[in-house]
Parts: C-alpha cells; sequence; structure tokens
C-alpha cells in the first residue's frame, strides 16, 4: 500500500475515534484518571496471603521472626499499598487521605476474626470433600477456598463503601477460578464451595452457616438485564444455616428464602421460597435407547 493511502485511512479512523472518545459516556481521553491499579491490588492480596496463611505463602527468611513481628511487619506493608489505593478511588484531598487510612486500620483491626473464619472455611471445605487428602492440599489447591478467602478481604471494603477495589479483587478470584461471587453478599461460617467453576453469588445474596454449594449453582435476581438496583432492596436469594445446593441448581429473586436443614438437588430451578427441613428435586429424566441401526 503506498504510504500516502495508508496515512490517509489512518488518519480518518484517528479522527472518528477521537470524536468517539468526545462522545462516550465515561472519560476516555486526557489527563490520566486517578484510580486504583488492578496489578497492585493483586499483589495486596498476595501479601493477605502471606500474612494469613505464612506457613504457605509467606517469604522464608521473615518466618525466622517471631509470629507477633511478622505479623506487623506483614500489616505495616499492607497498610501502606493499601491505603495508598483506596485514597485513588476518591477526589484527592487530606480528608479523603485520612479516610483511606481509617478505612484499612478497620480491616486490619478485623483481621484475626476473618482469619477465624477462614479457618473454619478451611475446616468446611476440608470436612466436605472426601477427596481432599489433607487440609494443606486445600490451602494450596482449591479454588473454592481461594475465592472464599478474597470475598472475606473484598466484603469488608465492600460494608465500608470502598470503590471499585472489593470488584477488582472478586472479579480477580472470579478470573482465576470460574466463581463469581458478588462482594457485597453475606456469607456466614464453614462455607463450602465444591469443585466451583459457574458458581454466581450476587451482590444482595444472604447465606447463614454450613453451606454448601457444587459447580454451576447460581444465586440470582429476577431483575432485568440493565435494571438498576434500589439501595436496601434485596434482589438475591436468602439461604439459612446447613443448607447443601448441588451442581447446576438456580435460586432466583429477593423473595426466594430457603429455610434452615434444606437440600436442593442438581439442576433444580426456584423463583420461590423453601421451607426448613425439606428437599427440593426434580423428576429424573425419561431416557431413551435405541440400538445401532443395521
Amino acid at each position: 500500500m503506498e504510504k500516502k493511502k495508508r496515512s490517509e485511512i489512518i488518519r480518518a479512523a484517528a479522527e472518528r475515534m477521537a470524536a468517539q472518545y468526545n462522545a462516550a459516556e465515561l472519560p476516555m481521553y486526557g489527563d490520566a484518571l486517578r484510580q486504583p491499579s488492578r496489578q497492585a491490588i493483586i499483589a495486596i492480596l498476595r501479601e493477605f496471603q502471606k500474612l494469613l496463611f505464612p506457613v504457605y505463602y509467606g517469604e522464608k527468611h521473615l518466618l525466622k521472626l517471631p509470629p507477633e513481628q511478622y505479623g506487623a511487619l506483614l500489616m505495616e506493608r499492607i497498610f501502606d499499598e493499601l491505603a495508598g489505593q483506596i485514597a485513588l478511588t476518591m477526589e484527592e484531598t487530606a480528608e479523603n487521605r485520612r479516610r483511606a487510612e481509617q478505612i484499612t486500620a478497620e480491616l486490619l483491626s478485623r483481621l484475626p476474626e476473618l482469619q477465624r473464619m477462614l479457618q473454619k472455611d478451611l475446616a468446611a471445605n476440608f470436612d466436605g470433600d472426601p477427596a481432599a487428602h489433607n487440609m494443606e492440599e486445600v490451602v494450596l489447591s482449591y479454588p473454592g477456598f481461594f475465592a472464599i478467602f478474597i470475598y472475606r478481604i473484598a466484603h469488608e471494603l465492600y460494608v465500608q463503601e470502598v470503590a471499585m477495589i472489593p470488584r477488582i479483587m472478586t472479579e480477580y478470584a472470579h478470573s482465576q477460578t470460574g466463581i463469581d461471587i458478588n462482594p457485597g453478599a453475606t456469607i456466614g461460617e464453614y462455607f463450602f464451595i465444591d469443585h466451583g467453576t459457574g458458581i454466581v453469588v450476587g451482590e444482595t445474596t444472604i447465606i447463614g452457616n454450613n453451606v454448601k454449594m457444587y459447580q454451576g449453582a447460581t444465586l440470582g435476581a429476577l431483575s432485568p438485564a440493565g435494571m438498576r438496583s434500589v439501595p436496601g432492596e434485596r434482589r438475591h436469594p436468602k439461604v439459612g444455616n446447613n443448607v447443601t445446593i448441588y451442581a447446576g441448581s438456580t435460586l432466583l429473586g429477593g423473595d426466594t428464602e430457603i429455610g434452615d436443614n434444606v437440600v436442593i438437588g442438581g439442576n433444580a430451578f426456584l423463583t420461590s421460597s423453601v421451607e426448613a427441613n425439606t428437599t427440593v428435586s426434580i423428576k429424573k429424566p425419561e431416557m431413551t435407547f435405541r440400538g445401532k441401526r443395521g
């Protein structure tokens, strides 16, 4: 192609793109926006892994320190990085910088409780899977436990109304595991995810204690696509304690409440509530077998 012709094509395409930059609903061109870094958030999550499960993810030379010194050192590192990222989600003022530091301090003060909950989640994932040889295997390799670990941290930031960062965290877990847990969901203790691929847990979902979910299960909304949420309105199901939701099941809607001690069989589809101590299953499909044609 002639250089003149190529330049004309490029110039015309660039002019059309420039017009679209100006017409877009979100900022597209100009000075760099103040916004958090996805890579920095992922690095912070790795620091949390080192802090919460040091013998598995910690830096070997640091593990020679007394445990309280090790914990304090990791928290100092997390504090500086996370407070800086949170500040980038706000207007650049001294007050907002202080607010970012307060949010980070609150999260760090909650870490002992989060660690306790994660230890229960770890036990649930080990106890619930007969294929697990030991808890170490769960910590190092199970996608369900990895997704729960990230959710627990992201949820703490979500309830403090931190913008973007909680979703960056859980979407990172989603990209790594195929498990989509919105950071706004409320999930109780001893939570077990088996296999996990394709699981969806919506923003306003409430899940009780000792709940098991299997691959492909969805706790979703009935809202039409694109419909904006109403603050304070639950759009997703509420699940009680001691509930098992088997593979491929779909539970939809904020009015759907699942009582305690319920078992939802595979591939069930529910848009209404289920009373406690109930087993829900679909009828066994009729199978047809035909011989080979001659």
